[in-house]
């Protein structure tokens, strides 16, 4: 029963500090319950409100798996508090799903409040998934398209002119704990699939299981129009969705950091018109 108890507690606790609008559920200027009803989340979870009330009342049964990972898409849970879970519910953590492949608001608002640096969002398979102007007119004008830094650097015409090696022994490592992490996501088998049959080098490097940690970089992108461009590239980790925001930007005075500020000044005129 103690671990029932502290199952309906966290759950209680999850429910309470979450808002309608958090979910895109339409507000109530006379709503008294604080955060969601349990109705809402047993709507959004797709289960009877009997079995969540149950729930939260330790009065129900051990949760499979699959309603575990229900609510945890409907609170929210980072992959911690999904294991916490887990572990609550007397039930073995199994691999996620797939990678977060949506942006939080308050990471879509960073990118824009930087318009002097370029910058990318990119999910745990290196899928591009937010970018602001800058960062589109830097790195050739297709980020609509939303391509795959991993594939552009194995199988494409990589921008990178300077530090190429060192950005696919990071690709790699990354890509390794993606495929621990995501067993069982098909588009994530299908890209390692892509870049081993289409890439000897990605091969080659895989085998040797590189360990790479986020950090500063500079390194030297080829533009079509402004030409070698010298920048630092930070990232910024996003833990709780297992994504990356890059930073470039170019020491100030240098002709690397005037090209930038045209290419953006560039990118404004043409989103103008």
């Amino acid at each position: 029963m103690s671990g029932k108890r502290e199952l309906a507690r966290f759950l209680r606790g999850r429910r309470e500090r979450l808002a309608p609008a958090d979910l895109g559920l339409p507000g109530e200027p006379s709503r008294r319950t604080s955060g969601l009803r349990r109705e809402e989340v047993a709507e959004l979870a797709h289960m009877s409100v009997d079995y969540y009330a149950r729930l939260e009342q330790a009065r129900g049964p051990r949760p499979s798996p699959r309603v575990l990972d229900a609510l945890t898409g409907v609170f929210r849970l980072t992959p911690a508090e999904r294991s916490h879970l887990f572990r609550l519910a007397g039930t073995q953590v199994t691999p996620l799903a797939a990678p977060v492949r949506t942006v939080r608001p308050h990471v879509a608002a960073l990118l824009e409040r930087i318009p002097d640096t370029a910058a990318i969002v990119t999910d745990a398979t290196y899928d591009v998934i937010a970018w602001n102007p800058l960062a589109d007119a830097v790195l050739g004008g297709d980020l609509g398209t939303r391509p795959n830094l991993a594939r552009r650097r194995f199988l494409g015409r990589p921008l990178e002119s300077s530090s190429a090696e060192e950005f696919a022994h990071i690709v790699v490592s990354r890509l390794r704990r993606a495929a621990d992490r995501y067993p069982h996501d098909p588009g994530l088998t299908r890209l390692l699939a892509e870049l081993r049959a289409g890439s000897e080098e990605f091969g080659q490097i895989w085998d040797t299981d590189p360990v790479h940690a986020p950090g500063h970089r500079t390194k030297t992108l080829t533009h079509p129009e402004a030409g070698p461009l010298r920048v630092n590239c930070d990232v910024l980790t996003v833990p709780h969705d297992d994504q990356q925001v890059v930073f470039l930007t170019a020491d100030p005075g240098t002709a690397s950091a005037r090209a930038l500020r045209q290419l953006g000044a560039a990118g404004r005129d043409v989103s103008a018109r």
